[in-house]
């Protein structure tokens, strides 16, 4: 049923505003005036006399005439007025018993037991002059219907009073009484209320358990709780609970019951209930619309019961035609009988877009799952009667709806129901038998066949435009067996009978007509009929027209919508005027903008904050009416209602004439927040309390009020109220009798509005005000007290042994789980004045979802502090502060706030910006937390600021070059990360070149490679070469010199290169002319030839003339020989290959005209002692004469330097070379008949060297991080080798050792530890040199005396 809706004046308790009133209302004199009218309703029991009965037969005739005349018609109203003001008078001056005369109690309230979950109403009828004022009260407390929304509903109208209570519980158990009360005195009325639970069908026979003569009291916890659900048609759902009984039994079993809508649920094929001895479950088969609703988990001991209850929501599923209507539902068996039933449902709630064309039935034979439709056109209502049905056979029963889009679902089927006379049911249900599924249906033989009588009482039942029900009753003799029945129709109008079942009779009092005309008028009649014949017709009926008699009810009125909590919304409307056989009420939401309408049961909004807008339709059997209009948008949130009471009023300082008070913020704001309060005092004169006086007009928004204009030496009380947009709530108790003289202590007063932030399991942070009273000196610091909240007082000691300035602390060393309280002190110079008010209790838990603020440098280098809150409410507002002081100047920081982030922004981070930053979030369970910006942080957020600022693209290797194949030049590097967004320009000499056919570039933006490439160079590409890298605000650039003599020898190299692969296009030698020498002392010259063709001749030459082909010839396998057996002078000369054919033509020669000359060239290399010179020689004898020179002078050796040969390698050794040492080093050959010079320069720039950048000894403590980088130059580029106390060391995951781009060395060790000290060496070495740089590494522990090292 809907919630009508009410006006103000039914709410309304009867409180006037005046003083007399606002004394009344207090705690104190109810509880006076309660006791008073219970020992005067004793006397007046005793004092009712005949003049009272006689009072009341006059007051039902005084009453009776005041209610007539409360109804008279509009255009009477103002005779009336005037006739009843000239009655009024003549009665109270011929009536002199009617004068003031006291409350009476014409009619007085009964006592009521009920039913859990029902509704009572206790109603009384009041005389008395003036008219009385009538309170409710509930165990002698007086009844506020706006503190229970929903719960009480009171009305007063012509002196008749009511008290309606909602869906009972335990809890509404209790002694009420109406108190009705005027100038001339007051009198009450009692009644009782019991509220019994509905224990069900219990078995008698059973022994019930016997714990209640041990007296054990249970204690139950439903926990685990499933919350709101929401689903759709066709799926499982499971709800559960876990249950928690103490004490724990074993063989005890408590009570599990589910409900749906108050409705006690049994297992059936679509719910499934499980208990588990801890753990209660019910689950939902196969989700159907019929399955929404408030789920209700009840768990019932001896000691009481304990309940839980969610919504589910169901949605409908998805139509297999699209457009189509929903599912109908509640599908319904009624009046079953032999051959006949009626099928009754309910209109879905979603019509797909279309109007609904009608309904078809479908029936299934128990035990079968064939199908059958009953009705062969769609009926409109939504009831049906179904007939041919076989008697003693069960049935289930399915509807489908059908629009002009399709058909719908089929719904839910119905429970089975048996074709049987209801007789036989109502015997069968008396009987214990079991069911088997089958009724056996039995028919005596009638002793003597009589031909049965007239039926009884036949009317129409039921008429639409689709079909007619009758019904009737047997003939009444008795005796009668077999009885069947035919039903007969006529035309108004004539007197044409007409049989309807011609061929079968009917076994049921009751058929239903179908294909009737619509809009025409029939008259019915039945006849009976047995073995002995067919008996007289029964009287007709009055005619019946076709058509619907039930009308579509009319569109419900005005909807309101109350804002409930965060996440729902109580919705009242105003019913269907004259409604017929209403069935209920559809209510669609719909969020405001989005005109997308759903249905809801009730309503819940999944999130909070939004608002929505509904309308409403009703339904009976006839259809669904139109919608009601839309209401008025409504914000999903809370309701508001007035604070709670603040409590702790305390004086913070007294003179003379006033004193400042002190209080603390109600537990309860009301859910909107606290806009000030009000201040009441009154004067106590010998332990009597006056009036209240008010203290303050307008409200005060601190919790700290200064009350003026006080008496000095007198004593008063204090009573504070605090207000929000709802209104002022109640007063707080009466404070303490303060008295009001001057403080002239020395010490100050105590601190107050004591607060606590960012409860961790840990710590804490206390924040309070300074005292009002300084004392003789202003106030210099301040201590902190702290106890557990069960300790005694001898448990309170010191958070800070030295007195703090600030008015915040932070706590820290707490016990996990512990509660604490707190208390602060203040002093100044003359010592430390009393404490504070103690705190609440406090436990230190993190609770769940805490999140802690994050400070952030993003891309554009902005310095953020950011905090985020997982519990907020809709009035939920962030609070940013610094140091404890709520941050109003905007000029250092900028806050934003989106959803559930808050962020506070630096605008141009300094020093002036350092402290304590903290963000409280209002409306939540103390959501809070700090963080500290020190000079150090500050600083390195600066660094990291920059560095976002102007980022930097990090390469693995610099611009190099390079030669490739065809003597092409390849200028590259490689970037170490580059999104695919980076770009390149290439840079030669400040101007810009891009891709053609001199430059050929490449971007590989998965390796950062990145690559110029020219075919030659030319004497114009001497210059310097750049590429200039950008990856959004990412840049770098890297350059290379090409000039002088560097760009000289690579363009000859690369010339050469060119040169070379042109030459290798045609026959060419792979190998160049050579020899060697056997061991039968045969010289064979020989040369490798590569791209050879059959096309191609190579011709042998000594000293210009062609060797002509003899046996010493040969070609094999690539290698062209020519074989000199016994080798003597007249062999010497210049020995020459051509090759050639049509693609080219390549030569090698040979000078055998002394041995000197077939020397390599001179090279270096190094040793472990130095570097050596050395040469090869075809062969080395005796007569060979070797001369070593530096700086063209010949070399004097020494144990320093020293020549050598090892078998074909003539050598030459310098130790330890030094500087000194370089210089142009050449040795001379000479056989006597000719000589050879080979030459070297010995540069030092070639050299491996450790350019720098290792220190002598670093001193690091234990835990730090070492990092180490030193420079390394040399030509090829040196190896190195790190080593530790001389013994080579590896990288791994402690130690990280790396060599980058041949120039820089790194040495790491992630943590260091004791084990790392010793002395560490780096090695680095190439051909030209070897070179080492030496540090010590000494590891010291802080925790020990002096920093030991180690």
């Amino acid at each position: 049923h809907p919630r009508l809706l009410c006006s103000s004046s039914e709410f309304a308790t009867g409180f006037s505003d005046s003083e007399e009133a606002r004394v009344r209302g207090t705690a104190s004199y109810m509880a006076r005036r309660d006791l008073f009218t219970s020992g005067l309703e004793m006397e007046r029991s005793e004092q009712i006399s005949r003049r009272e009965a006689m009072r009341e037969s006059a007051e039902r005739i005084s009453l009776n005439k005041r209610v007539s005349g409360g109804f008279l018609a509009e255009e009477e109203m103002l005779l009336s007025f005037y006739t009843t003001e000239l009655d009024l008078e003549h009665f109270k001056r011929m009536n002199e018993d009617s004068l003031m005369h006291p409350p009476e109690f014409v009619i007085k309230p009964r006592s009521h037991t009920v039913w859990e979950k029902q509704c009572v109403r206790l109603h009384c009828t009041v005389s008395g002059w003036p008219d009385p004022r009538v309170v409710w009260y509930k165990n002698n407390v007086a009844i506020d219907p706006l503190a229970n929304p929903g719960k009480y509903k009171l009305e007063s109208r012509y002196n008749v009073h009511s008290l309606e209570i909602n869906r009972c519980d335990f809890d509404d158990t209790a002694q009420y009484h109406a108190s009705a009360m005027n100038s001339k005195g007051e009198q009450s009325a009692f009644a009782s209320v019991v509220v019994k639970r509905f224990k069900g069908d219990v078995d008698e026979s059973l022994p019930s358990p016997r714990l209640s003569e041990y007296g054990i009291t249970f204690q139950t916890h439903i926990v685990d709780q499933f919350g709101v659900s929401f689903g759709r048609e066709g799926e499982t759902m499971s709800l559960g609970c876990t249950v928690i009984i103490y004490p724990a039994l074993n063989r005890y079993q408590p009570e599990v019951e589910w409900y749906r809508d108050d409705v006690l649920l049994s297992p059936s094929k679509w719910t499934h209930m499980h208990w588990s001895g801890d753990r209660a479950t019910l689950t939902l088969t196969h989700l159907n619309k019929e399955d929404e609703g408030l789920y209700t988990l009840r768990v019932t001991t001896k000691s009481g019961y304990e309940t839980y209850s969610a919504y589910v929501f169901v949605r409908d599923a998805d139509a297999e035609v699209e457009g189509a209507p929903g599912a109908p539902l509640d599908v319904r068996c009624l009046d079953a009988n032999k051959d006949y039933i009626i099928v009754t449902w309910k209109q879905p709630a979603v019509d797909g877009g279309n109007s609904i064309l009608g309904y078809f039935v479908d029936r299934c034979e128990v035990g079968t799952t064939h199908w059958i439709q009953c009705n062969d056109t769609p009926v409109k209502f939504a009831r049906f009667p179904v007939t041919g049905l076989v008697e003693g056979r069960s049935y289930t029963f399915r509807v489908r709806a059908v629009n002009k889009s399709g058909m719908s679902r089929p719904s839910r089927v119905s429970e089975p129901v048996a074709a049987m006379d209801p007789a036989d049911r109502a015997r069968m249900r008396g009987t214990s038998a079991p069911w088997t599924g089958q009724i056996i249906v039995t028919e005596e033989e009638p002793a003597e066949s009589v031909v049965p009588g007239r039926p009884l009482e036949l009317q129409v039942t039921e008429a639409t435009k689709n079909y007619v029900v009758l019904s009737w009753k047997p003939p009444g003799e008795k005796g009668l067996e077999g009885v069947m029945y035919y039903v007969e129709k006529c035309i108004s109008g004539t007197d044409s009978w007409q049989r309807v079942n011609t061929e079968i009779p009917v076994k049921s009092p009751r058929f239903a007509l179908f294909d009737l005309a619509e809009g025409k008028s029939y008259s019915f009649r039945v006849r009976c009929c047995n073995s002995a014949g067919v008996g007289e017709p029964s009287d007709p009926t009055e005619a019946t027209t076709v058509g619907d008699k039930l009308d579509i009810p009319s569109a419900p009125g005005k909807v309101v919508p109350t804002r409930n909590t965060d996440t729902s919304v109580v919705v009242s409307w105003e019913a269907s005027r004259d409604a017929k056989e209403l069935v209920g009420y559809y209510i669609e939401s719909s969020v405001v903008g989005s005109n997308v309408w759903e249905p809801c049961l009730g309503f819940t909004c999944k999130q909070g904050g939004e608002t929505y807008v509904f309308r409403v339709r009703a339904v009976n059997a006839a259809g669904l009416s139109q919608f009601s209009p839309e209401s008025e948008p409504v914000e999903v949130k809370a309701a508001i209602a007035s604070p709670a009471p603040p409590y702790g009023i305390t004086v913070l300082e007294c003179v003379r004439d006033s004193m400042v008070l002190a209080w603390k913020q109600p537990n309860f704001i009301g859910g909107a927040d606290i806009t000030g309060y009000f201040v009441d005092y009154r004067e106590v004169i010998d332990g009597v309390p006056g009036k209240w006086h008010e203290a303050n007009i307008r409200a005060v928004s601190e919790r700290a009020y200064r009350v003026s204009d006080l008496k000095e030496n007198k004593k008063y009380q204090f009573q504070v109220r605090a207000a929000n947009m709802a209104g002022v709530g109640i007063p707080s108790l009466p404070s303490n009798t303060f008295l009001c003289e001057e403080w002239t202590i020395a010490v100050p007063g105590p601190p107050h509005d004591l607060q606590i932030r960012e409860v961790r399991s840990d710590s804490l942070v206390l924040l309070w005000k300074p005292p009002v009273y300084q004392g003789r000196d202003p106030v210099n610091g301040f201590y902190v007290d702290i106890k557990e909240a069960e300790a005694p007082e001898e448990a309170w000691r010191g958070v800070n042994n030295k007195a703090t300035e600030k008015s915040f602390i932070k706590v820290n060393n707490l016990k996990e789980g512990e509660a604490y309280v707190f208390r602060v002190r203040a002093q100044n110079k003359a010592g430390v004045g009393n404490t504070s008010d103690v705190t609440e209790p406090v436990p230190a838990v993190t609770k769940p979802g805490t999140k802690e603020i994050v400070v952030d440098v993003d891309d554009d280098g902005i310095i953020s502090l950011n905090f985020e809150c997982s519990g907020m409410t809709p009035d939920s507002k962030f609070v940013w502060s610094k140091n404890y002081e709520e941050i109003s100047d905007a000029s250092r920081l900028t806050v934003e706030t989106k959803g559930n982030k808050s962020k506070a922004v630096f605008k141009s981070p300094g020093e002036e910006d350092i402290g304590i930053y903290s963000c409280l979030v209002t409306h939540t369970d103390g959501a809070s937390s700090s963080y500290t910006l020190s000079e150090e942080e500050l600083k390195r957020l600066l660094e990291i600021s920059h560095d976002h600022k102007f980022p930097i693209i990090p390469l693995k290797s610099e611009l190099a070059v390079e030669l490739l194949e065809k003597g092409r030049v390849r200028f590259w590097l490689q970037a170490e990360k580059i999104s695919p967004n980076g770009k390149v320009n290439y840079i030669f000499n400040d101007n810009a070149v891009s891709q053609g056919e001199k430059y050929k570039m490449n971007f590989d933006k998965n390796t950062g490679v990145i690559e110029m490439i020219m075919e030659s160079l030319t004497p114009a590409d001497e210059g310097t070469y750049t590429f200039q890298l950008q990856d959004g605000k990412a840049t770098n650039q890297s350059s290379l010199v090409l000039i002088g003599d560097v760009f000289k020898q690579l363009q000859q190299e690369s010339e050469f290169q060119r040169k070379e692969w042109f030459r290798k296009q045609g026959p060419h030698f792979i190998e160049y002319l050579g020899y060697e020498v056997t061991p039968e002392c045969c010289v064979i010259l020989k040369c490798k030839v590569g791209n050879m063709k059959k096309e191609t001749s190579a011709l042998w030459y000594k000293d210009g003339h062609q060797i002509k082909s003899d046996e010493h010839l040969g070609f094999t396998e690539g290698v062209l020989k020519l074989e000199i057996a016994q080798i003597s002078k007249k062999d010497a000369g210049v020995y020459e290959v051509v090759l050639k054919d049509d693609r080219g033509k390549d030569t090698s020669t040979l000078n055998l005209t002394d041995q000197a000359n077939s020397s390599t060239p001179l090279k270096v290399t190094s040793t472990d002692e130095g570097i050596r010179l050395y040469t090869f020689v075809s062969y080395y004898n005796d007569l060979l004469q070797v001369t070593w020179h530096y700086k063209d002078s010949a070399i004097a050796f020494s144990d320093r330097i020293k020549s050598g040969v090892v078998g074909e390698q003539l050598w030459l050794q310098i130790t330890e070379p030094t500087e000194k040492d370089m210089g142009k080093y050449a040795i001379e050959f000479n056989d006597g008949k000719g000589g050879l010079r080979r030459t070297l320069e010995l540069s030092g720039q070639d050299r491996a060297r450790v350019a720098g950048g290792l220190p002598d000894v670093v001193t690091i403590q234990e835990g730090k991080a070492l990092n180490l980088t030193c420079n390394i130059s040399g030509n090829p580029v040196p190896e190195v080798t790190w080593l530790k106390n001389d013994r080579e060391i590896t990288s791994d995951e402690h130690c990280i050792l790396k060599f980058e781009s041949g120039k820089f060395a790194s040495f790491t060790i992630t943590g260091v530890n004791t084990s790392d000290s010793g002395k560490y060496s780096i090695l680095v070495k190439n051909k030209y040199g070897t070179e080492s740089g030496d540090f010590t590494v000494s590891v010291f522990i802080p925790d020990e005396a002096g920093g030991k090292k180690k």
